[in-house]
């Protein structure tokens, strides 16, 4: 190559470098406008905005995350483990110092739809601001209005997060945000009616559903953020537990519920087919139980338009029926005769609504057996609707069942009336028993106010 070449090479990548250097300094230093931006605080706000607000923080289940049982509500705390180390929810009070007190509506906006401190600084996308983008102006400030109005100020300093340095250098969630998020809010589909809107609306924005129903790619980034993506709601892996899919996959998702199905799911916590249980109890408890049956309407019907995917959810369950006694010689068929079959049945169908099937449960046919071995080690926490705790809980068997134990009975139960989603293998049992805890026996209900 001659001298005259490699300068012009040499002139060409330095300017490559430059463009690209350009393009992340624009990425890390920009921030998202917001339509609130020459609006000065409001004076209080008549107190049906508060009302609103404080429904919509229902819908986004603001309460589970930046709440502790036994601390004042919305002042954090909460450890979120991440790859890269340990961070903690921040607390979102009025309090000036150490809430969110001196915000004004636009910093209020960008922090929860764009993710961005009023300083500037990038908040990891554990807060779902990814489906938060997607909230209306007209929520963005009635949520506003509840938090600055309807939530007492609280002086709580802030924890800092366990992420060890250079990896706690947070100018690259910019880059992040470019290439996997919308920061559009959501628009309204003309070809489709006001409910199936209202449902997306939910489902998509405030209901951050996506976050744990949606698989992630190798950037943690969900795979899917609407309808528009076959991989979203398809089901994800997430602290422990699998999320099932919320399309119509007869297997492991919603083929085989219909509307109402959905409907007494989210507003009692149990229908036909099943009982919530794990981060879903949560949600349950704090969040969509408080929800109007329009909206749950609403997010039935849309959540019932979303097609399944037969190449991924294979051949749909078809219930075969099995002779169990106490004498049955299966490896792990005793230990569910002993153990389960007084609630769960001897044929796998369960009890009405109380106490779930197991044939043709989403956890035994998915491939993922994060849920079955969790929530067999570990039980489930106690479920509580209108205000009534549950009187049935499933309960934990660490102590009773060794791994090899466990790992036969979920493999007897995967693969039992019809189900198929495969063996267990006692190491993956060892591996969760090491990284989770027993349930706790005590309803979770934060408070709001």
């Amino acid at each position: 190559m001659t001298k005259s070449r490699l300068a012009t090479t040499l002139g060409c990548f330095a300017l490559l470098c430059l463009v690209i250097a350009a393009v992340l300094a624009w990425y890390v230093t920009r921030t998202p406008a917001s339509p609130f931006a020459a609006q000065a605080s409001a004076a209080p706000p008549d107190p049906a905005l508060v009302q609103r607000g404080e429904y919509v923080a229902r819908l986004g289940d603001c309460v589970a995350c930046h709440s502790l049982p036994e601390a004042a509500p919305f002042t954090g705390g909460l450890k979120m483990s991440t790859p890269l180390g340990a961070i903690y929810a921040t607390n979102i009070t009025a309090d000036r110092a150490t809430g969110i007190g001196a915000y004004s509506l636009a910093d209020f906006d960008r922090a929860v739809r764009h993710g961005v401190t009023p300083d500037g600084r990038r908040l990891y996308p554990a807060m779902p601001y990814p489906s938060y983008a997607k909230l209306s102006d007209d929520d963005i400030r009635a949520l506003y209005a509840f938090f600055m109005h309807g939530v007492s100020p609280a002086a709580q300093a802030n924890k800092p997060s366990e992420i060890p340095w250079p990896l706690n250098l947070r100018w690259p969630i910019a880059l992040w945000n470019g290439l996997f998020t919308d920061p559009a809010p959501y628009p309204a589909k003309p070809d489709q009616d006001a409910q199936w809107n209202r449902g997306a609306y939910i489902v998509q924005g405030p209901g951050h559903c996506g976050s744990c129903h949606t698989p992630r790619g190798l950037a943690f980034n969900e795979k899917g953020l609407n309808e528009a993506s076959k991989t979203y709601l398809a089901g994800g892996l997430l602290d422990g537990w699998y999320a099932p899919s919320l399309r119509n996959d007869p297997n492991t998702g919603l083929g085989r519920w219909n509307e109402a199905d959905i409907v007494s799911f989210l507003k009692h916590g149990r229908n036909r087919h099943a009982v919530v249980y794990g981060s879903m109890t949560e949600a349950f408890n704090n969040s969509t139980q408080f929800m109007s049956d329009e909206d749950l309407g609403a997010i039935a019907h849309y959540l019932k338009s979303l097609p399944g995917d037969p190449s991924r959810d294979g051949p749909a369950w078809q219930y075969q029926a099995s002779e169990l006694s106490a004498t049955s010689t299966a490896p792990g068929a005793h230990t569910y005769v002993s153990r389960c079959a007084t609630c769960h049945g001897l044929d796998g169908r369960g009890q009405a609504e109380w106490m779930p099937p197991l044939a043709g449960a989403t956890s035994a046919l998915a491939r993922e057996d994060a849920s079955a071995i969790n929530i067999t080690l570990n039980g489930s926490q106690r479920i509580v609707a209108a205000g009534v705790p549950d009187a049935y809980r499933m309960p934990a068997f660490r102590e009773q069942l060794s791994d090899r134990e466990i790992a036969e009975v979920l493999s007897f139960v995967r693969s039992t009336w019809g189900n198929h989603g495969g063996a267990v293998e006692a190491k993956a049992v060892g591996k969760l028993r090491e990284h989770t805890g027993p349930a706790s026996s005590n309803p979770i209900i934060l408070q709001m106010r």
